[in-house]
């Protein structure tokens, strides 16, 4: 805090923002919740298992594929007990600081779901009409059963078998194409998440009222598109990947309790976006190879 008790704001640096990916030591970073640093160890561990000898890699991937399927088992007994406490939150935080934040929570949807919105609408269809001459909506209008399966169940991973028949047998995108890029686009390509917790990180910092210089937004920027990589794609999952975000720039990880009364909704809209953005990079893909 400054001499008059206003918020200290950080002074950007390349420099220190460099110093903040590369780790001096993973292990330290790991004790030290350094996200940005942990996900740069990661990034290059898997390039380094990538380049090993097959059955170096097996033995790898067997044991990280059951630790994955504990974690996410992890993650549904704490989603069942989430109700719990999101009242216990909720309740300390009205306590302290009356039902403004709650109130607030009106504009912080309104700003989710404009901002997906514009991406969908604007973003990824320009996208798709630069690349493919295809009109957007008449391409949405040949694969909408995908977005609007994904809006009802929240799960990439439940609608990825409606996204492969609608994009083979509507939109006619080869099965080569369609079998690569969904199921990857399925677990990497969350740009709906990322969007939801980077604005879900400055939400929480105004009502916590935190002052985040411009070193802790292009943090927050960054930390949010590379955990939405690593988010389950299951319901709710994006408010696991939300705490590295959080941690990222030190903002207190009980504020995640007050968006919970609305993630749901977010949730159905942002995987929708997910899905539809597959869906675009694979009718790009494909008519990029076509054209070669």
């Amino acid at each position: 805090m400054g001499a008059e008790g206003e918020p200290v704001v950080k002074s950007f640096s390349i420099e220190s923002l460099v110093k903040s990916i590369i780790p001096e030591n993973p292990v330290k970073s790991l004790a030290n919740n350094e996200v940005l640093a942990i996900i740069f160890f990661a990034l290059l561990l898997g390039m380094a298992t990538l380049s090993l000898k097959e059955a170096y890699q097996q033995r790898l991937f067997s044991f990280f594929e059951a630790l994955n399927e504990a974690l996410i088992t992890l993650i549904r007994w704490i989603i069942r007990i989430t109700p719990l406490g999101v009242f216990a939150i909720v309740s300390n935080i009205v306590a302290k600081k009356g039902l403004e934040p709650i109130f607030e929570l009106s504009s912080y949807v309104i700003t989710v779901v404009s901002a997906l919105a514009f991406h969908a609408i604007c973003t990824l269809s320009l996208l798709l009409f630069v690349f493919t001459r295809e009109k957007p909506w008449r391409y949405f209008l040949k694969v909408r059963e995908a977005p609007l399966l994904a809006f009802s169940t929240a799960s990439s991973s439940a609608t990825l078998p409606v996204s492969l028949e609608v994009a083979e047998e509507k939109a006619k995108i080869p099965r080569k194409v369609t079998g690569f890029v969904l199921p990857l686009g399925a677990t990497v390509n969350m740009d709906g998440t990322a969007l939801y917790e980077a604005v879900a990180a400055m939400f929480i910092a105004n009502i916590y009222q935190v002052s985040l210089s411009l070193a802790d937004q292009i943090i927050i920027f960054l930390t949010a598109t590379l955990a939405s990589i690593g988010a389950a794609a299951i319901p709710s999952a994006g408010l696991v990947t939300m705490t590295l975000v959080l941690q990222a720039v030190g903002l207190p990880l009980e504020g995640i309790g007050l968006i919970l009364a609305v993630d749901r909704f977010l949730d159905m809209l942002r995987t929708s976006v997910n899905v539809w953005g597959d869906l675009v990079g694979c009718k790009i893909i494909s008519h990029l190879l076509n054209k070669n």
